[in-house]
């Protein structure tokens, strides 16, 4: 198994909703890559954002690759090569932002930051919300041929990632395929959150204990979790997640609201203190804690205060 790539112990904050920043900086996402139409024309506002969230308190910068795949860059006719680059340019960006903020800072008691590399499921390709539902009507095959596709490009060392953030993974499906891909990239240490439902199962209904073994098969997988989740189902799916591996548990949940697939947006925001929930979710077992739709650089900055 492969050692957590976190140079220190205690708990790592991580980075809030990307997307969630971007739209607060004037961007439009009202778009079928979502976040990643930005490394087309507007890299520098990905720059800015995960620079605010370094400024806020985060050990991580998660890329802006989410939606990023070889189909939805080419439904934008972009060929092969073009939709490589931009992936990798989504690591450049948070790369940049980091040596940028680092550089500048140094501050006491925080290890230099690492960039996470996002690989989204099939669902966001299919941009109509199934990243919530797990309903893809696919095979495990497809879904590994669909992840190793682009895991060439997003896991290649030269690309310059620390590690993989996979990330809400609704499918026990899904979760088979990755656990067969990842496997064939055990150098780059990843972490596997889920989307769920309620406080124990994944979105398609496969219970998270179930789900966690057939991730953890890869060596790479040093951390296993949820995200993009409700807040209020986190604390005990975190406790599931712990009893399930004895590799470390990620939690970084949305903030309740409900994702209109159509418009492509985010209800009302659940106006609950990320700080206090995020104890919660450590005293259950959680040592990476963050935040994602919906969650902003104030709300790191109060869990990083809080934990640090």
């Amino acid at each position: 198994m492969v050692a957590s790539p976190f140079s220190r112990s205690g708990v790592v904050v991580l980075d809030g909703g990307l997307a969630t920043e971007l739209q607060a900086r004037g961007a439009s996402l009202d778009d079928r890559l979502w976040s990643a139409r930005l490394l087309i024309d507007r890299p520098d506002l990905i720059v800015d954002a995960h620079t605010a969230y370094f400024d806020a308190g985060a050990d991580v910068a998660i890329t802006a690759s989410y939606q990023a795949s070889f189909r939805g860059f080419a439904e934008q006719g972009i060929d092969r090569r073009g939709a490589a680059d931009l992936m990798r340019r989504s690591i450049g960006a948070a790369a940049q932002a980091r040596d940028a903020w680092w550089g500048a800072h140094t501050p006491d008691g925080r290890q230099r930051p690492l960039v996470a590399t996002s690989v989204g499921p099939y669902g966001a390709v299919l941009a109509n919300g199934a990243e919530y539902t797990g309903d893809y009507g696919r095979s495990v095959k497809e879904l590994r041929d669909f992840h190793a596709e682009r895991m060439e490009v997003l896991a290649d060392p030269s690309a310059g990632a620390d590690l993989l953030a996979v990330e809400t993974i609704p499918s026990g499906l899904e979760a088979r395929a990755l656990g067969e891909v990842l496997a064939d990239h055990a150098d780059l240490p990843a972490w596997v959150a889920f989307s769920c439902r309620d406080e124990g199962h994944l979105c398609d209904g496969t219970p998270l204990e179930e789900a966690v073994p057939m991730v953890t098969v890869a060596p790479n997988v040093f951390a296993v979790g949820v995200n993009c989740t409700s807040p209020n189902h986190v604390a005990s799916l975190v406790e599931v997640a712990a009893r399930s591996t004895d590799r470390a548990v990620v939690a970084y949940p949305n903030r309740g609201a409900s994702y209109d697939a159509v418009a492509k947006t985010w209800g009302p925001a659940d106006p609950a203190d990320f700080a206090t929930l995020a104890w919660g979710w450590v005293e259950a077992g959680a040592t990476l804690v963050g935040g994602c739709c919906g969650t902003g650089p104030d709300d790191i900055r109060a869990i990083a205060a809080a934990i640090r």
